[in-house]
């Protein structure tokens, strides 16, 4: 009788986990679905301030900045638990392109209380930042991110005078991304031959100026919903793979608590047949 309640009792535990794991898994889900929407606009306003800013370099190319000196990398991974290998893959390759680059001493700026547990064998974090969990958490993120960027830049001068190398989870591709957030190259001669140059109502430093502005913030807008889109893709997966073995492990201890079950009726039929036939007869 024992061992069934024992069975009974964990089958139970599993149940309320499993109850607990889908609720979490239908976050992930509704939580995804909002990102699908948001990261569409957001990756179209990306690409229109992108062929703007190529249009404008291919009239006035002496604006192309310089992007010399060491990247400062900013590594956006999962806030929270249940998503598999997600961080160490992000960090995996960026072992491998440090290694490539020969960058022995790099300077990171960490997104993600989980990424930062698995990357302290980086001796050179910069700066931390807690990540977002939901869509609405990215602006706020973001806000944090550009201080801490600043900050680390005035502090490494010298090392992180180029652009912002951002590394991170693609949603589309579900590949690690290592992307320089550098403003835009100009386009082909050929693709200007019969356009006309683009009429400013700002002189062209200022409007470059505050275009760069406006393209780096909406990128990092995008690279963040991304990286969380993928984070959640990478839950939901986790979840998915869990709630399966879950109900697997549900399936066996069923079993086991049925056959433990006949086992007792079994015992019982034996007692009561035993009983019947120890019991003297009446004279």
């Amino acid at each position: 009788m024992s061992k069934r309640r024992d069975v009974e009792e964990h089958v139970r535990a599993l149940g309320e986990i499993e109850g607990i794991m889908v609720a979490m898994k239908n976050l992930a889900l509704m939580e995804s679905h909002k990102l699908n929407r948001v990261l569409t606009m957001q990756h179209r306003v990306v690409e229109e301030i992108e062929t703007a800013g190529r249009e404008f370099l291919s009239y006035h190319p002496n604006f192309t900045p310089d992007s010399s000196g060491h990247d400062l990398f900013l590594v956006i991974g999962a806030e929270r638990g249940f998503c598999g290998d997600f961080n160490d893959r992000l960090l995996s390759v960026l072992d491998r392109h440090l290694r490539a680059t020969g960058d022995q001493n790099p300077v990171l700026i960490v997104v993600g209380r989980k990424l930062l547990q698995r990357a302290e064998r980086h001796k050179r974090i910069a700066a931390f930042v807690e990540g977002p969990t939901v869509a609405d958490e990215v602006p706020s993120v973001l806000m944090r991110v550009i201080e801490q960027v600043r900050d680390v830049t005035a502090r490494h001068p010298r090392e992180a005078r180029a652009a912002v190398t951002a590394v991170y989870h693609d949603a589309v591709t579900e590949e690690v991304m290592i992307r320089p957030l550098r403003p835009f190259q100009p386009a082909l001669p050929e693709a200007n031959e019969q356009s006309f140059a683009p009429v400013l109502t700002l002189e062209p430093d200022v409007f470059f100026a505050q275009l760069v502005d406006l393209y780096l913030f909406s990128l990092l807008h995008a690279i963040v919903y991304d990286a969380l889109m993928a984070e959640s893709r990478a839950r939901l997966a986790h979840l998915e793979s869990a709630l399966q073995r879950l109900d697997g492990d549900r399936a066996e201890l069923l079993r086991k608590r049925n056959i433990l079950r006949q086992e007792e009726i079994t015992e019982e039929i034996e007692v009561l047949m035993l009983s019947r036939f120890t019991l003297p007869h009446r004279q």
